[in-house]
């Protein structure tokens, strides 16, 4: 079975976010062959992927590297994160479908109960499905493209601390979707642009000292079993 690169992508990406693979390491079409059980064919189209979203650098004398981004650069993708967000929630307003809101419901109940219940462990994966949703809600595929690949970076470059407000936080989350069920694109902006102000704060760079990750997972040289993995 031929496992597509998109999956290999997927794959590495997910490696390189969980801390699998330091910044700056070599990343060999061979090694990483091995591990994900694949051909080095799609191993060279998922790297030249990653280069694109720039978790890859390609350097002179050592190939593929992981790349290292600047601290600038992190901070860059917290403000166009600011920007995004709110535009897509305020598309999402005039295009979300009864698909989308039923999901986004869903979600916001789940947070709330969550929230009201003090059980942490699960809120940080729900808010991540929520603003997913949100963001396929907008109707853009670009855009939605772009919140996906910010938040994969985000999720590479900082901690997040949680919430010292879970119940707020996910009140507001209510109040978006209130906003977008009714169609106020510019009331869905402007509570998600309060949203993502309030929850930068909790962002802290990952290699802020400039030493390596704290949460690194040191499994980098175990195989990964993909054949699961459907076309």
């Amino acid at each position: 079975m031929r496992i597509p690169a998109h999956s290999v992508c997927t794959a590495i990406r997910d490696d390189i976010v969980a801390g699998v693979y330091e910044r700056g390491s070599r990343l060999t079409e061979e090694v990483l062959a091995r591990r994900y059980g694949v051909s080095r064919v799609p191993v060279r189209e998922a790297l030249r992927t990653l280069e694109a979203e720039g978790f890859v650098v390609t350097r002179r004398h050592a190939g593929a590297c992981v790349a290292e981004p600047t601290e600038q650069e992190a901070a860059d993708l917290l403000e166009m994160r600011m920007l995004l967000e709110p535009l897509g929630a305020s598309r999402a307003a005039q295009r979300r479908t009864e698909a989308h809101l039923k999901v986004l419901r869903g979600l916001v109940r789940l947070g709330q109960e969550r929230a009201r219940r003090g059980s942490s462990e699960d809120l940080r994966s729900l808010g991540g499905w929520f603003h997913e949703t949100l963001a396929q809600a907008s109707g853009s595929h670009s855009l939605t493209s772009m919140l996906t690949q910010l938040r994969h970076k985000i999720a590479w470059m900082y901690a997040v601390e949680a919430s010292p407000n879970p119940v707020e936080s996910w009140a507001e989350h209510g109040a978006i979707v209130d906003a977008v069920a009714r169609g106020d694109g510019e009331r869905a902006r402007a509570i998600t642009a309060l949203h993502c102000e309030r929850s930068t704060t909790a962002h802290r760079l990952r290699f802020a000292s400039g030493g390596d990750r704290t949460e690194r997972v040191r499994n980098s040289q175990h195989a990964v079993n993909m054949s699961g993995l459907r076309h």
